[in-house]
């Protein structure tokens, strides 16, 4: 059996740390750039599986807060990478949903990172994955 491989990107430095987290990496899951692994660096730390929204969503088009942007030296929206975690409840993953209300903003440049809550309530909490 081969194993596609897996690739580490370098630590991401939150500008507030994710419940449960400290240090983190983003891991890719598939090699396609479908599904990553936000993955503690603590031993026993917590995971989380995330996509990039706009490949499942392609209506997905957050306003980010100028703030969020000043605290990640993104001069630009568009120069910004988002990830919204996903959860696969214990039906299974046909009922996968992202959250698309607390994307996961990250700037590619320099590895600096946030968890943003948009104010805006067009994006939900549990939008599912399969239609």
């Amino acid at each position: 059996m081969t194993l596609a491989p897996v690739v580490t990107m370098p630590l991401l430095g939150m500008v507030a740390p994710l419940p449960g987290f400290r240090d983190y990496v983003l891991v890719t899951a598939d090699g396609d750039g479908l599904l990553f692994w936000l993955q503690s660096m603590d031993a026993d730390g917590p995971r989380f599986l995330a996509i990039p929204p706009a490949r499942y969503f392609p209506d997905y088009a957050p306003a980010l807060p100028r703030q969020v942007l000043a605290d990640l030296d993104l001069d630009d929206a568009a120069d910004a990478t988002l990830l919204a975690l996903v959860t696969v409840p214990a039906e299974g993953v046909a009922h996968a949903t992202a959250n698309l209300r607390a994307p996961v903003v990250l700037n590619p440049a320099n590895w600096r990172a946030a968890q943003v809550l948009l104010p805006d309530s067009r994006h939900p909490i549990r939008r599912p994955l399969r239609r």
